[in-house]
C-alpha cells in the first residue's frame, strides 16, 4: 500500500505525485517504492479528466537512487531480473498515459532517481550546484537497470550516451541541460512548479520521442555507417581502460548496442538480464561492500572517538611550502579555514602560494570556480617566514622533509607560538609518530596525518595515532579530514604505517622479480593485468628511486640504534644500483627505471633490460599478478594482527584511496575474501615455498581458515 506519494490532482486536471518516504532523509528505489509507484500508476490509468502528471519530491533531493542493501541481499539473478521488469512496467505505463509528464527535480536525482526522470516526457530542474544528475552505477560495479541504458541510448544516441553509462561521472543540471538531458531550467521551486505546469499546459498531447511513428535515433543505430565506426573502436577503449576486470562497461556497451538493434520493450528486456547478471557477480559484491557500506561507515565516524563532542578547527599553520605543504594549505582554505603557510624565508612561502594560485586559476579558466570564490580561497592564506605569525593556529601540520633532525626543529618552533591546547600533526610517510613526538612538550597533542600526493586530488589521509596521543587529539584530526572532503583512516603508529608499509611492497615485489631476470616489461603488464594503476617500477619512479634509498638507510640507522637489523630483499640492492651506479634517481630527475623525456611521454631505460640476466624460465603472467596481488594483501593481514589497521573499512579503503589497489577486487582484505580465505592460506605456502617467506600465512589467517571466517 502507497504511504509516501501524495496524490493531488487540481482544478485544470493535472495530477501532482510527491515523494516523501517516511523515516529517511532521502527518497529512495527498493520494493516498497515499486509498490507504492505501481499503485498510483494504476490509479492514473482510471483517473478521469486527467491533463498531465507531475513528479516532484518533498525531500531536498529528487531520489538519491536505489537501496544498496536490499540489492546487496539479491543473490539469484532470476530475483533481480523480475524485480527490475517490474519497476520497468511501472515506468512504461507512465510515459505511456496519454497525457504529458513532467519531472520537476529539485536536487540530486541520480541512479535510479535519474531513471525515473527519464521515465517522463519532459525534465526542469532547479539550477544550483547541488542538483546533480547522472547514473554512477558503474562507480559502485553495477549498470544501470530501470531502464537507464535504453532510454539515454534513444534519447542521446549511441555515442553520445556512451560516455555517462560507461563512466558515470555525475553533472550539475545546467550541464545536463547543454547536454539535452533537462528541458529547463528553474530559479527555485515555485518557478520549478509554474514552468512543470506551464509545459503540461501548452502540450496536451506530450509523449516520448520513441513513441513517435517518425523517430529516429541520434547518430543512427548501430547499423548505421557513423555509428558502426564508433562501435568498431568502443571496445578496444573499454579493454584498454579496464583489462577486462570491470564485467559492467562491457555489459553496458552491450546492452546499448543490443538494446538499440530492436524494439523499445525488448530492449528494456535485455538491459535486465545484464542487469541481473551484473549485479549477482562477485565484482559487484566487491566493489558495494567497499565503496558503499565501508566508505559510508568511514566517512559516518566509524573510526572517530565516541563520546567526544564535535570539534571545529578554524586556523590551520602550515610548514612547509612544497609540493605537499602548499596542497595542504589549498585543501584547508578552500575548506573555509584561515591558513598560514610558513618555510623557511617568505619568498619560498610566496612561492608555494604562487602554485595554489595557478591551480585555482586553472579552475576559472575551465568554469569550475568562480573569479570570487579564487580570491576568497587565496584571501585565506597568509605567507610567513616568521614563527611568531603561527599564534592563533588550532592546528599545525608540518610538511617538511623526512629528516628527524628537521622535522625536531619545526616541532618545538611551532609549540613555542601556539595555545596549550591545539594540535600539532606531521605529515611524515613512513617515520613512526611516537618517535617524531618525542621532542613535544605536549605528544599527547601530537598526531600524524599522512597526505597523499597530489593533495588536491588524492582522496585518502591517513591518521596516525601515536603511544601518547590523546583521544580528544583523534577526533579533531578526524573532524579536520572531513571538512577538507577528504576521506581518514586511523592506524596505529608503526615503521611506515599502513600505507607505506604495504604499498612498498608491492614496488618490492616487482624490483624483486627484476632481480630474478624477469622482463622489466612483463612485470609492467603484470601490474597494470592485476587493476594496479601502474606498474611496479613505474611506481618506483615516481616515489623517487633515491627517495627509497634515503628511506632505507633512514631505517637501517633507525632498528641499529632498537639493536635491531633490516631484513633486506634482492629488490633493495636493485634500487641502490640504479641510484648509485647508474645514477638513475626517478621521474623528478627524469630517469629511473623509464626515461622521461622534456617533451613528454615515456619509455623504459634500454639499460634496465641488461641489469640482471635473463632468466631459464619466464614466469606466467598469472604467476606474477598473483605475487604482486598476495604480497600486499599478506602484509595487510599482518598490520591487522599488529593492531596498525584498526579495522576491515580502514584496510580496504586505505589501500584503494591510498595506492591504487585494485579497486574490482574491493581492496586488499576483500581480496581475499574474493579469493576465498582457505585458498588464499594454501597458495600463500606454495608461493612462500618457491619464494621465501615473506609469503607464509599469518596466524591469523591461518585460524581464519580454519574457522570458515571471513574479512
Amino acid at each position: 500500500m502507497n504511504t509516501f506519494i501524495s496524490y493531488e490532482k487540481d482544478q485544470q486536471g493535472m495530477v501532482t505525485l510527491t515523494m516523501d518516504m517516511p523515516g529517511r532523509s532521502v527518497n529512495v528505489i527498493n520494493e516498497e517504492f515499486g509498490e507504492g509507484f505501481s499503485e498510483v500508476v494504476d490509479r492514473l490509468a482510471t483517473e478521469s479528466g486527467l491533463t498531465g502528471v507531475i513528479i516532484a519530491s518533498a525531500k531536498k533531493t529528487f531520489v538519491a537512487g536505489a537501496e544498496i542493501d536490499f540489492l546487496y541481499q539479491q543473490i539469484d539473478p532470476a530475483v533481480v531480473f523480475r524485480m527490475v521488469q517490474e519497476m520497468k512496467a511501472s515506468q512504461r505505463r507512465l510515459e505511456t498515459l496519454g497525457v504529458p509528464v513532467v519531472a520537476a527535480i529539485n536536487g540530486a536525482a541520480l541512479g535510479g532517481g535519474w531513471e525515473v526522470a527519464l521515465a517522463t516526457h519532459y525534465r526542469v530542474a532547479i539550477d544550483d550546484p547541488k542538483t546533480k544528475i547522472g547514473l554512477p552505477e558503474v562507480t559502485l560495479g553495477l549498470l544501470p537497470g530501470d531502464g537507464g541504458v535504453t532510454r539515454m541510448v534513444r534519447l542521446l544516441g549511441l555515442q553520445a550516451a556512451f560516455p555517462y553509462l560507461t563512466e558515470g561521472k555525475p553533472v550539475t543540471a545546467r550541464e545536463a541541460k547543454e547536454a539535452g538531458l533537462i528541458d529547463e531550467l528553474a530559479a527555485d521551486r515555485a518557478d520549478m512548479m509554474a514552468k512543470a505546469r506551464a509545459w503540461i499546459l501548452a502540450n496536451p498531447k506530450s509523449s516520448q520521442p520513441w513513441d513517435r511513428e517518425d523517430y529516429r535515433m541520434p547518430g543512427g543505430t548501430p547499423s548505421s555507417p557513423k555509428a558502426a565506426q564508433m562501435l568498431m573502436v568502443a571496445p578496444a577503449m573499454l579493454r584498454k581502460k579496464t583489462y577486462r576486470n570491470y564485467p559492467a562497461p562491457e555489459a553496458i556497451l552491450s546492452a546499448m548496442v543490443e538494446g538499440a538493434a530492436v524494439d523499445f520493450d525488448t530492449a528494456l528486456r535485455i538491459e535486465s538480464r545484464y542487469f541481473a547478471a551484473i549485479a549477482t557477480g562477485k565484482v559487484a559484491k566487491n566493489m558495494l561492500t567497499t565503496f558503499w557500506f565501508q566508505l559510508n561507515h568511514i566517512k559516518g565516524g566509524g573510526s572517530r572517538p565516541a563520546g567526544i563532542a564535535p570539534t571545529e578547527t578554524k586556523k590551520v599553520g602550515v610548514l612547509g611550502a612544497g609540493l605537499m605543504g602548499h596542497g595542504i594549505a589549498y585543501v584547508t582554505a578552500t575548506a573555509g579555514m584561515d591558513v598560514v603557510l610558513k618555510d623557511v624565508s617568505k619568498e619560498k612561502a610566496d612561492a608555494g602560494k604562487a602554485a595554489i594560485d595557478e591551480l585555482v586559476s586553472k579552475r576559472v579558466a575551465q568554469g569550475r570556480m568562480t573569479a570570487e570564490a579564487k580570491a576568497a580561497i587565496l584571501g585565506r592564506i597568509v605567507t610567513t617566514g616568521a614563527a611568531e605569525d603561527l599564534q592563533g593556529c588550532d592546528l599545525v601540520i608540518e610538511a617538511v622533509f623526512e629528516d628527524r633532525g628537521l622535522k625536531a626543529r619545526v616541532t618545538q618552533e611551532a609549540e613555542a607560538q601556539i595555545a596549550a591546547d591545539a594540535v600539532f600533526a606531521s605529515n611524515t610517510s613512513t617515520l613512526p609518530i611516537t618517535g617524531l613526538a618525542e621532542p613535544s612538550s605536549r605528544p599527547e597533542n601530537f598526531i600524524g596525518l599522512h597526505f597523499f600526493s597530489p593533495v588536491h586530488r588524492m582522496d585518502l589521509v591517513e591518521i596516525i595515532v601515536g603511544k601518547k596521543t590523546s583521544q580528544q587529539t583523534l577526533a579533531k584530526a578526524f573532524d579536520y579530514v572531513l571538512k577538507i572532503g577528504k576521506t581518514p583512516i586511523v592506524v596505529n603508529d608503526s615503521r611506515g604505517f599502513y600505507t607505506s608499509r604495504v604499498f612498498g611492497t608491492y614496488v618490492k615485489e616487482g624490483c624483486n622479480m627484476l632481480a630474478e631476470g624477469q622482463n622489466p616489461r612483463a612485470i609492467e603488464a603484470a601490474g597494470l593485468q592485476a587493476g594496479m594503476p601502474m606498474g611496479a617500477l613505474e611506481v618506483a619512479d615516481m616515489v623517487g628511486l633515491n627517495l627509497a634509498v634515503h628511506i632505507n638507510e633512514q631505517t637501517e640507522k633507525d632498528l641499529a640504534a632498537e639493536g635491531k637489523q633490516m631484513e633486506r630483499q634482492p629488490a633493495d640492492a636493485v634500487v641502490v644500483r640504479m641510484v648509485k651506479e647508474f645514477g638513475r634517481l626517478g621521474k623528478n630527475q627524469g630517469t629511473g627505471f623509464y626515461d622521461y623525456p622534456k617533451e613528454g611521454g615515456k619509455s623504459l631505460w634500454p639499460g634496465v633490460y641488461d641489469l640482471y640476466p635473463t632468466a631459464a624460465a619466464a614466469l606466467s603472467q598469472g604467476e606474477m599478478i598473483e605475487r604482486l596481488m598476495f604480497i600486499q594483501a599478506l602484509e595487510t593481514v599482518r598490520c591487522h594482527e599488529e593492531g596498525v589497521v584498526l579495522s576491515v573499512a580502514d584496510a580496504n579503503i586505505g589501500s584503494v584511496f591510498g595506492w591504487g589497489f585494485a579497486p574490482f577486487k574491493g581492496g586488499t582484505l576483500q581480496y581475499i575474501n574474493d579469493y576465498g580465505i582457505a585458498a588464499f592460506v594454501e597458495r600463500s605456502r606454495q608461493l612462500a615455498d618457491k619464494y621465501g617467506d615473506r609469503f607464509s600465512p599469518p596466524a591469523m589467517l591461518i585460524e581464519m581458515a580454519r574457522t570458515g571466517k571471513t574479512f
